[in-house]
């Protein structure tokens, strides 16, 4: 209701809900009309609503404050739920417009460039899964070359079609970003000796049993466990209540002469697998004369095992530091505590170091899995329908 004004134009209006109170003020003065201020309704003022709602406007103020009979009847009425609706309606289409705005510059930066609906909508699908921001623009920028210029300086009826090449080069693009080795072993060489690094927590103990598993037993291959893992012994009675479970071969050793003895001793053995400890970074110089050792065996393929929940920053500290132990390839776990599967692209891509295998869980051997170009695509892209990809 209106109440009152001031020289400055300022009019209150009251009803029991702010919502109702707005309306009828923009019903009266417009949509040119500004809010300064909405609380609740004084004591002495509580009769004419529960809240007052005071907008200051240009218009000529009114001859008395009695209210009229039409306010009477519109504190009585239903919110406005139409107008609300129609309201919500364009602040989404704003804001919407808006998130277009900000990733279109994020992604073309360089004034004047054009940059298609599917470019912005890449960039956002990227970053949201925390893909390096430099990283999505080189991907976005790279696929939109592959098919010739931006979609937005294009006709309308032909963006669906190409919407669809873009797809496909953004993949294409992605995919040549990183490379997939799912192997074991070094070359042709017998045994197949594989050791993992990689730090607390990380799963090191049953992705080395996953493996023993699947390309071992599965295969009908000799195996044989080795643990090097002293700084914890309930690493090592893991591992070894494991090969029982098995019913295949373990050892234990303490230095890396004796290391290097039992792989001479067991050069029988098709595939040998090697547990070490987890370090922390503030370990690993610690364990130089380890590390020397994996390094420089050209005969033992060292993987680096590290979670894919850690955060980008995290994850690239980690690997610089375990480098003195000079692994071959990056073995990612935990991919079901996770959304975020950019951090994996940003590491394989800042290393070039090949991607060899993924796990999904505890179970053992199931969730284990080789690594693919298409997983990493599916896994980045998936969350956004309008960049999913099929298998085909």
């Amino acid at each position: 209701m209106l109440c009152g004004d001031t020289a400055m134009n300022l009019k209150s209006y009251f009803a029991n809900t702010v919502e109702d109170a707005m309306a009828m003020a923009r019903e009266e003065l417009g949509s040119d009309a500004m809010l300064v201020n909405s609380r609740k309704a004084s004591l002495d003022a509580r009769h004419l609503g529960a809240y007052e709602v005071v907008f200051v406007t240009d218009m000529p103020a009114p001859e008395h404050d009695q209210p009229s009979i039409a306010m009477v009847e519109a504190r009585s009425k239903p919110p406005a739920t139409d107008r609300l609706s129609q309201q919500m309606a364009e602040l989404k289409k704003e804001l919407e417009g808006m998130r277009r705005t900000i990733t279109r510059s994020a992604v073309a930066p360089t004034a004047g460039r054009d940059i298609s609906l599917d470019g912005s909508d890449a960039y956002g699908a990227l970053t949201a899964g925390e893909v390096s921001s430099e990283l999505a623009r080189e991907i976005v920028r790279a696929a939109e070359s592959r098919i010739g210029k931006p979609l937005g300086t294009r006709m309308r009826s032909a963006l669906k079609s190409e919407g669809a090449a873009f797809r496909n080069a953004l993949v294409e693009e992605l995919e040549s970003r990183f490379t997939v080795q799912p192997l074991l072993g070094r070359g042709e060489a017998r045994p197949r000796i594989v050791a993992l690094v990689g730090p607390p927590g990380c799963g090191k103990t049953t992705t080395l049993v996953k493996l023993a598993v699947n390309y071992g037993l599965a295969a009908r291959r000799p195996v044989l466990l080795l643990s090097i893992d002293n700084y914890r012994v309930a690493a090592a009675e893991q591992l070894r209540a494991y090969a029982a479970i098995l019913g295949v071969n373990f050892q234990l050793v303490e230095t890396t002469m004796a290391l290097a003895q039992a792989i001479e001793e067991n050069r029988g053995k098709e595939l040998i697998l090697i547990d070490t400890p987890g370090l922390g970074l503030a370990e690993t110089a610690d364990y130089s004369r380890l590390a020397q050792f994996m390094a420089t065996r050209q005969d033992i393929d060292t993987h680096l095992v590290v979670s894919s929940s850690m955060k980008s920053a995290d994850l690239s500290r980690v690997v610089d530091s375990y480098e003195t132990f000079r692994p071959q390839r990056l073995i990612f776990t935990k991919l079901d505590e996770t959304g975020s599967f950019g951090p994996i692209l940003n590491e394989a891509v800042r290393t070039g170091k090949p991607l060899s295998f993924f796990t999904n869980g505890q179970r053992i051997p199931e969730d284990l899995e080789a690594a693919t170009k298409n997983r990493l695509t599916e896994l980045i892209l998936g969350g956004s329908s309008n960049l999913a990809v099929s298998a085909a």
